[in-house]
């Protein structure tokens, strides 16, 4: 799976709330290379190890340690007023022009087209994309030190970059706190990935409804819910 593309509308700073807090280190020193994004690499693979993908701009491999629901922000931002400041303690969430990514257990993207369809939300287009294995994402900056208003981190290079609105902390697991089956059993009060994916999906339709009765009328049918 290719890397999901993205909107080019960059997010408003002004829109983002929530938990913001994290443990990055406040000096992201460069390697002899004189690349910031080897330090980048370093952080993410020593200090979190997650597995990234080869060459420039760093991208995390999704799959492996967790999977990645890739929605509006919009929506994204209502569905976690609905599920709590932030879904599952320590549950990591990023944002990149547009959109917002939430991290779930790994596996949970082969799960979300079958829940989708018994949640009766088969057949729509609600904008929202599961990304597994084989896929990757952008990697947001680790950079700590100062953050701008809303918890934006300053100097994340250029505009739309990748950020984080609720960062991994290195040093702790976070495997357990990721969204997932019920079955599959998960950390006390992890929110169920079905819960997780109705509700994503609920505000994903909303947003859609909402744009489409202020633009160019849609041929496909709507479901209301």
């Amino acid at each position: 799976m290719a890397i999901v593309p993205l909107p080019r509308r960059p997010l408003d700073p002004s829109d983002i709330s929530g938990d913001v807090s994290g443990d990055f280190p406040r000096d992201m020193p460069c390697d002899a290379s004189g690349d910031p994004s080897d330090a980048v690499r370093h952080w993410y693979e020593n200090d979190l190890g997650w597995a990234t993908v080869p060459g420039t701009p760093v991208h995390l491999i999704t799959g492996l340690r967790f999977d990645v629901l890739d929605v509006p922000a919009e929506a994204g931002f209502a569905a976690l007023r609905h599920l709590g400041p932030i879904p599952g303690p320590g549950s990591p969430v990023a944002v990149r022009d547009g959109r917002m990514w939430l991290l779930v257990a790994a596996g949970g993207a082969e799960e979300v087209p079958g829940l989708l369809e018994w949640l009766d939300w088969g057949g729509l287009d609600l904008d929202l994309t599961a990304v597994g294995t084989g896929g990757h994402i952008e990697a947001p900056a680790p950079a700590g030190g100062a953050t701008g208003r809303g918890g934006m981190p300053q100097g994340t290079g250029s505009q739309g970059a990748a950020v984080w609105l609720r960062p991994p902390e290195p040093g702790r697991e976070v495997e357990p706190s990721l969204p997932t089956m019920s079955a599959l059993g998960g950390a006390a009060g992890t929110p169920d990935l079905v819960r997780v994916v109705d509700t994503v999906a609920t505000h994903c339709h909303r947003v859609r409804l909402r744009r489409a009765s202020t633009g160019p009328s849609e041929t496909q049918p709507l479901a209301f819910s």
